[in-house]
């Protein structure tokens, strides 16, 4: 018997019969069919599969940054699927911070102001959203550049960048696309590693999309997609209770 869904659990994600459709030219590509899919609060999952297997259509889908063709997702109680335009991008902004394998900085800014974007969204007074940025950088070793652009540091701090804006907000999920993807094993075994810390430590509800086998040292759990199905769905222990909150008082 499945296990019972708690959806007033502020950071359950619940994706039920989740279907996407792509047109391309006068083909339908099917990227999603019929998936059910729950996180719960507090586990690192990591979705696995080959290109093209619908992994990053699953990320994109259950956290609001596309729409699916047909089902329903819920998240903190809230049917992501339902809402749309400034209320949904808020809820986002609220509840999720996103890392990409592409970093996503903006070229023009220092990593201190693409850290402190977000706070702009929120109207957050300048020195106010600067303070909280420096600290995030510092608190991931990139206290000495604040002021680089993103040419200006390597591919493992740029993605240490993106990290810290994603907590800008102290989100309780943290989502992640192939975030080592374009980094040196080295550096990517630190980005890992710092996701979770980020599940153990913080409490932050973590789902990472990777091709990587080695991903799954750091995961409580590993969820294989193929031809847009689950066809593997493997518990690998529990998240430990968080026993501080890293980013208290950011």
């Amino acid at each position: 018997m499945p296990t019972p869904i708690r959806t007033a659990d502020p950071t359950y994600i619940v994706g039920r019969n989740l279907s996407k459709v792509f047109q391309l030219g006068d083909q339908q590509v099917q990227a999603l069919d019929r998936v059910n899919i729950q996180i719960p609060r507090g586990q690192f999952a990591a979705i696995m599969g080959a290109s093209g297997s619908g992994k990053s259509t699953l990320l994109y889908v259950l956290t609001g940054l596309d729409r699916p063709s047909g089902g329903e997702i819920i998240i903190s109680g809230k049917p992501v699927d339902r809402i749309g335009g400034e209320a949904l991008a808020r809820f986002r902004r609220e509840m999720i911070g996103f890392v990409f394998q592409s970093f996503n900085l903006i070229g023009t800014l220092t990593a201190l102001e693409n850290v402190a974007l977000p706070g702009i969204f929120n109207n957050m007074p300048r020195l106010e959203r600067e303070t909280r940025a420096a600290k995030l950088l510092t608190f991931l070793g990139m206290g000495d550049r604040l002021n680089n652009r993103p040419n200006q540091l390597s591919g493992g701090q740029q993605q240490r960048v993106a990290i810290a804006r994603a907590l800008f907000n102290n989100p309780p999920i943290v989502v992640a696309d192939e975030p080592t993807g374009a980094l040196d094993s080295r550096t990517g075994t630190l980005v890992m590693e710092l996701l979770r810390q980020l599940c153990s430590k913080n409490g932050k509800t973590i789902v990472v999309v990777t091709h990587d086998e080695g991903v799954a040292k750091y995961a409580d759990r590993m969820i294989r997609l193929k031809d847009g199905r689950i066809i593997g769905d493997e518990h690998l222990g529990l998240a430990q209770p968080a026993e501080e909150t890293l980013t208290d008082g950011l």
